[in-house]
């Protein structure tokens, strides 16, 4: 199963001219590329699948989708690599 997980933006940078982010899921971080949500920026929440941002989502949904997530831990920890805190 494939898995786009939302997560905040906390910091945005370049790697040898790509945009990046760390991106939180809830206490989880990770490094992602935000070459497909150039509009994407510190504060802003965004849907996560392999590594890249492919699209932006507004706070409220972010957090609902990451509750449901939490209900369903073994999926996201095969997305992530660890459970959601």
């Amino acid at each position: 199963m494939c898995l786009g997980i939302p997560g905040r933006v906390v910091e945005v940078y370049d790697d040898a001219g790509l945009r990046m982010a760390t991106v939180d899921f809830g206490g989880v971080r990770r490094e992602v590329c935000l070459s497909c949500t150039p509009e994407a920026d510190v504060g802003s929440y965004v849907i996560v699948h392999v590594g890249f941002a492919i699209t932006l989502v507004d706070e409220g949904e972010a957090l609902r989708t990451l509750d449901v997530l939490r209900a369903m831990a073994g999926a996201v920890e095969g997305e992530l690599g660890e459970p959601l805190p």
